[in-house]
């Protein structure tokens, strides 16, 4: 057609030729390409978002990174969010995702020519957030508070199938900060550890309560996890393990002191009882004519 319009010499034509060429694929002018992609991740479990709602078409997202082919998910979707975890395992990549505008119901081939919008780039390493840790375990014994955490768990598995933690991911990036206080105090002390381990020397016979958070240490942004959970101890002070052996001396010594002033007592109240029964015995004597 944009031959024989030039054939003809009318510039007009020719213009009318080349639009009707350059038209839309899907021949519906009212297909959107997203604007406002973002990418969600906690614990590496990613979500990729964007706008507008679809009329009349659908969406598809494919992904690549690194050195990769670009892999095709939630294809034909009417949704505005797409799960991406298990297309993000390298989490050192830089990903970078398409998402496609589409006329459903069409040849698969003409993916190639469906209008899309390019998200930015997303590396999961840097970027994913870190979720609150979880207190596994935590005991205040004499001056000793132990504390145990458990890594949170990320959406991937190992080979056995079980599920990988942040800590199989960042290893030795990962540090936990321990903040704790006496309880109904003002005053916080913290202590780090690489290990999911702490052990803090603190006041005997007092309470304490306390949170951690993880760190991303080679992170300048997103470095730091949220809170765990407040958590606070309760000493048992009825249990004789709160007391060192001197305090133990010490309270049998008084409880002995007690019962000795006890056995005294009544010793002390029956002669008092057996002089007052002698004085009424002689005061009801009869007198000697």
């Amino acid at each position: 057609m944009a031959a024989a319009a030039a054939a003809s010499g009318s510039p007009a034509l020719l213009l009318c030729a080349l639009l009707f060429q350059l038209r839309p694929s899907s021949g519906n002018s009212s297909i959107q390409t997203a604007v406002n992609i973002t990418w969600s991740s906690i614990n590496f479990k990613t979500i990729l978002e964007w706008e507008p709602k679809p009329a009349n078409y659908v969406y598809t997202v494919e992904i690549a990174g690194g050195l990769s082919d670009w892999k095709k998910t939630c294809v034909y979707s009417a949704q505005t969010e797409c799960d991406v975890t298990y297309l993000l395992e390298n989490a050192r990549d830089i990903y970078t995702a398409h998402i496609l505008s589409e006329v459903p119901l069409r040849d698969n081939s003409d993916f190639d020519d469906a209008p899309y919008a390019v998200s930015p780039t997303f590396i999961p390493y840097v970027q994913t957030l870190i979720g609150r840790p979880a207190v596994k375990h935590f005991e205040q014994k004499h001056d000793i508070l132990k504390v145990v955490i458990e890594d949170p768990l990320t959406p991937y598995r190992f080979q056995n199938s079980s599920f990988k933690s942040i800590r199989d991911i960042f290893t030795d990036d990962l540090e936990y900060t321990l903040y704790y206080w006496k309880d109904k105090s003002t005053g916080r002390k913290e202590t780090k550890t690489r290990s999911n381990e702490f052990k803090v020397n603190v006041d005997k016979g007092k309470n304490y309560c306390f949170y951690v958070q993880a760190t991303i240490l080679s992170r300048t942004e997103n470095r730091k996890s949220e809170k765990s959970f407040d958590r606070c101890t309760k000493i048992d002070k009825d249990s004789l393990d709160d007391f060192e052996p001197e305090g133990i001396i010490a309270i049998g010594a008084a409880a002995v002191g007690i019962f000795i002033l006890f056995i005294i007592s009544c010793v002390v109240a029956y002669k008092c009882k057996k002089l007052k029964a002698a004085a009424k015995e002689k005061e009801n004597a009869p007198l000697n004519a």
